[in-house]
């Protein structure tokens, strides 16, 4: 059981040390979980959304002072800390406060003729105790919404936010106990890998995991020793491709401000780019022109701020560095201080897909560029990579933008857009191949976070039904007549006949 250390990345001060939980304390976490999941689970979903409305009321109330303090914690600009913080988190919790009524609410399905009269419903109830593992580079965000998600679902949740900005988890978790709200209905955990293993290890009834392949992979594979299902939101090589007839003004910026927020470290961020080789020039003049207009520096001063892990700065000067020695030039940028958490945004062009900074996520402020002849080349140097998370588009004609969208292997596509699709509470967010499995946000999400039971109810006023023993040739006539009636190529069995089948079916049972 170690100590984690609160520090700004950006300054490098350190604002206090927190204490690891135990594996001991993870499994009493769990043993409150699941005595309160026997009240909560059944507590009305209306009861849950008045829960929600409470805790919305008290974001927005302290909503600038918790950015700071997440800006502080992370080294992200304060104004992208509260638009993709805060601002986003009241959305998705007033989406759900409009809606999850009517999306968890009993669904009636058809029944097949051949059925009647039993009736048919889809019930959704909630799977007990979930798990939240959590990530660095939006630590508020991305571990609230899917804590409400479990939670108006009618979960309770054990949330272990990152080791890197355990600052943020404290955060968290006042923010939860400022909150009126049964007891242990969420409760958080610090610590590392120890600590997630030990959650694991709890046997929660489901795993909500945000953070890289190769974490994901572990947690899934620990967790299959006991078949518990889990969703992985993983990472990304995001591709963006802009087209001949693309706005340029607005592709530029799109590219510069899609690689560069919150210092690239974004799953859905630009991370590479395909241009039409006729734009390209004059595309490549208007990045660099934006890029070199961006205010870099301390959060409170600039546009592009510091990097939030130094583990990360690793691997983004290591994807630079062989690149430019592969022949890659780096048009701005490009050359990193020896300390510090600060890097330049960084335009690369001359790279090809030998290169790590194409093929790999870097998952920092670099923006490296190639050029395509063809819509069909560019599909498939997008779709050359292990990730699917997502995918931009730029053209000026719809269903041009519309058909090249529809062949990227990728969870999310934007058109004239990027990353923005996350914004949109109404629509399901995750990726395909390596970028994870399953979807939360929208109505999938919510439904993500229960059991769907399927129940068929029956009057129950007849003594038997018509596939039970014992087996007549009555019953296969009849069983004959139907399938010719119902599913065969033209009226092979006239109404008559089968109505007369009919009547027996009801004399005989």
């Amino acid at each position: 059981m170690g100590t984690l250390t609160l520090r700004n990345p950006a300054t490098g001060e350190v604002m206090g040390t927190l204490q690891e939980n135990s594996p001991e304390e993870v499994h009493k976490a769990m043993e409150r979980a699941r005595l309160a999941f026997g009240h909560w689970g059944s507590t009305p979903v209306s009861a849950r959304v008045h829960y929600l409305r409470n805790l919305r009321h008290y974001l927005v109330e302290h909503g600038e002072e918790l950015a700071k303090k997440i800006s502080e914690a992370t080294g992200k600009v304060a104004l992208e800390a509260y638009m993709t913080e805060i601002f986003v988190t009241a959305d998705t919790i007033r989406f759900y406060e409009k809606n999850a009524e009517r999306m968890l609410a009993p669904r009636k399905v058809p029944t097949p003729i051949a059925l009647s009269p039993k009736k048919s419903s889809i019930h959704y109830q909630p799977m007990g105790v979930v798990a939240v593992i959590s990530p660095w580079n939006y630590p508020f965000q991305l571990s609230v919404v899917p804590v409400l998600s479990a939670l108006i679902a009618g979960n309770t949740v054990i949330l272990k936010p990152s080791e890197i900005t355990p600052g943020v988890g404290v955060l968290i978790e006042e923010l939860f106990q400022a909150v009126p709200a049964p007891q242990h209905i969420v409760q958080v955990l610090h610590g590392g890998r120890q600590v997630g293993q030990a959650l694991v290890a709890a046997r929660p009834d489901k795993i909500f995991f945000t953070g890289s392949v190769a974490t994901g992979k572990k947690i899934m594979a620990q967790a299959a020793e006991h078949l518990i299902p889990v969703e992985l939101e993983l990472g990304g090589k995001d591709p963006m491709i802009v087209l001949e007839d693309a706005h340029l003004e607005r592709a530029a910026n799109g590219a510069v401000w899609g690689a560069f927020t919150n210092s690239g470290q974004v799953c859905m961020s630009v991370e590479r780019v395909y241009v039409h080789e006729r734009v390209y020039p004059e595309f490549l003049r208007l990045v660099k022109e934006k890029t070199a207009a961006l205010r870099h520096g301390f959060p409170d001063q600039a546009e592009v701020g510091s990097m939030t892990s130094p583990q990360q700065i690793g691997i983004v000067r290591q994807h630079v560095e062989e690149a430019l020695a592969k022949g890659a030039i780096a048009e701005l940028g490009g050359s990193f201080s020896e300390d510090g958490m600060f890097l330049p945004p960084t335009i690369l062009t001359g790279v090809t897909h030998e290169m790590k900074i194409m093929r790999e996520e870097t998952f920092g402020p670099i923006l490296p560029i190639m050029t395509f002849s063809t819509e069909e080349e560019a599909i498939r140097l997008a779709n050359d990579t292990p990730y699917g998370l997502n995918a931009s588009v730029w053209s000026q004609n719809k269903a041009k933008a519309k058909r090249v969208a529809l062949q990227l292997e990728s969870g999310n596509v934007c058109i004239n857009d990027v990353i923005i699709s996350f914004a949109n509470p109404n629509l399901p967010f995750g990726g395909v191949k390596q970028s994870g499995i399953g979807r939360y946000r929208g109505p999938e999400g919510l439904q993500a976070f229960t059991h769907a039971v399927s129940i068929i109810h029956d009057p129950g006023k007849k003594k038997r039904e018509i596939n039970w023993y014992p087996y007549t040739e009555e019953q296969q006539t009849l069983f004959v007549g139907l399938t010719k009636t119902l599913f065969g190529k033209g009226q092979t069995w006239n109404s008559r006949n089968l109505l007369a089948a009919w009547r027996e079916w009801k004399r005989l049972f």
